[in-house]
């Protein structure tokens, strides 16, 4: 039998208070009523926003940089720059990391979630980020692939609309924003549910957030989680499983877990990652 312990969740990264981390489920509402990038906008400041988009894991970086650059300046922001690093050396340059002492929100867009990682990893300019972060000096946001690099593991890629089992999932590593985490983005969009148990069988010390599309888990300080948008944000917690098969079977042998917690949360739910809870709308009310 395997034994499990919620709490000794490692790497850590202390956050303070303020840090607000918006993890995007990928096509979110661009043009109507924009409540997700508007929340990421107001959050970094409204109109005394600066905000660096972040292209980087696109195809086509000029174009959706232009895009987002596009909204939050139609949103009022004070100064939007683009980011448009293309090979791993810009991510030394003085320039970008001196634009960013005065930001106060910084937006990881779509793309390839293996290609953001190779180009940021590691970088100069990626740890000055997750030391802002980590400060509560600037709001992070990420959509799609911009999602899936939050955590220390990362999924890559793999398939669906099979039962759990690791050849499902290919697994590497992200920018660890938020370690304690295994993400998946485009969520039930795509029947993503038993690829992300499938990651969370072979990582049973992290939790599982599977997110919709137009959908964000907001994580606000250390331990709450906030559903908005259209979709749901679904958790996956291992910290009660009693046993799995997965170090005993094939990659390609389907797996199993028992006394695995799964959590489905809508605009409004309220989860705690130190608790291990969900706060009922009752609790909020009496609040």
């Amino acid at each position: 039998m395997m034994q499990t312990d919620s709490q000794s969740l490692e790497p850590t990264m202390s956050h303070s208070p303020q840090t607000t981390i918006l993890v995007i489920g990928g096509a979110e509402d661009k043009v109507h009523g924009r409540e997700i990038l508007q929340t990421f906008f107001n959050r970094s400041g409204g109109r005394d926003a600066r905000i660096a988009i972040i292209p980087s894991a696109s195809r086509e970086p000029a174009a959706i940089g232009n895009r987002y650059r596009d909204i939050f300046e139609d949103m009022g922001a004070k100064a939007v720059q683009i980011l448009d690093i293309r090979e791993r050396y810009q991510g030394e340059d003085p320039i970008w990391q001196n634009y960013l002492e005065g930001c106060t929100g910084v937006f990881m867009t779509g793309g390839d979630q293996l290609r953001l990682c190779s180009l940021l990893a590691d970088t100069p300019l990626m740890e000055k980020i997750l030391l802002q972060v980590q400060r509560g000096e600037v709001v992070l946001a990420g959509t799609s692939a911009g999602a899936a690099v939050m955590g220390h593991h990362m999924i890559a890629g793999g398939g669906s609309g099979e039962s759990p089992n690791r050849s499902l999932v290919d697994m590497t590593t992200g920018l660890g924003i938020l370690p304690q985490v295994i993400v998946d983005q485009h969520f039930q969009n795509r029947n993503r549910m038993a690829r992300l148990i499938s990651a969370i069988a072979c990582h049973t010390d992290r939790l599982g957030i599977g997110i919709d599309e137009d959908t964000c888990a907001m994580f606000e300080g250390a331990d709450i989680i906030q559903v908005m948008g259209k979709g749901t944000v679904t958790v996956i917690d291992p910290g009660e499983v009693l046993y799995t098969n997965e170090p005993n079977v094939s990659a390609s042998d389907p797996l199993s877990l028992f006394n695995l917690r799964i959590h489905v949360l809508t605009h409004g739910d309220r989860y705690n990652m130190r608790t291990r809870t969900v706060d009922f709308p009752e609790q909020r009310l009496s609040a």
